[in-house]
C-alpha cells in the first residue's frame, strides 16, 4: 500500500484523525498540544492520532494528501478540516463542536 492510499485509509476508518507531532498524551509542538486540548474540549471520544515524526514518508504525505503545508492537521470523517488556527477559530465559533457531535 503505497503513502497516499495509508492516509486515505486512516482517516475513512476513523471519525476523528489528527496527524500531529507526537501523541495526544505527550504533544511535540505547541501548535498540536493545543489541538489535542481543543479536541478535548469538545468532549472527542476515540480521537486516533498520528505521530508524523514516527514515519517520514506519512509526514511528507499528508501535506500533499491535503496540500496543506503544516502539522497538526484534523480529519473528521475523512474531510480534511484543517489546522491549528482554524481549529481554534472554528472551536470559537461553536462550528467545531457542531462537526464533532455529528461525527
Amino acid at each position: 500500500m503505497d503513502t497516499q492510499q495509508h492516509i486515505k485509509q486512516l482517516v475513512t476508518e476513523h471519525p476523528v484523525v489528527l496527524f500531529m507531532k507526537g501523541s495526544a498524551q505527550f504533544p511535540m509542538c505547541g501548535f498540536s498540544g493545543r489541538a489535542v486540548q481543543i479536541l478535548k474540549a469538545c468532549g472527542v471520544n476515540g480521537l486516533h492520532t498520528v505521530d508524523v515524526l514516527r514515519d517520514e514518508a506519512i509526514r511528507q504525505g499528508i501535506k500533499e494528501y491535503s496540500d496543506w503545508p503544516t502539522i497538526p492537521q484534523l480529519y473528521i470523517k475523512g474531510e480534511f478540516i484543517g489546522g491549528s488556527d482554524i481549529l481554534v477559530e472554528m472551536y470559537q465559533s461553536g462550528e467545531l463542536q457542531q462537526l464533532i457531535a455529528a461525527a
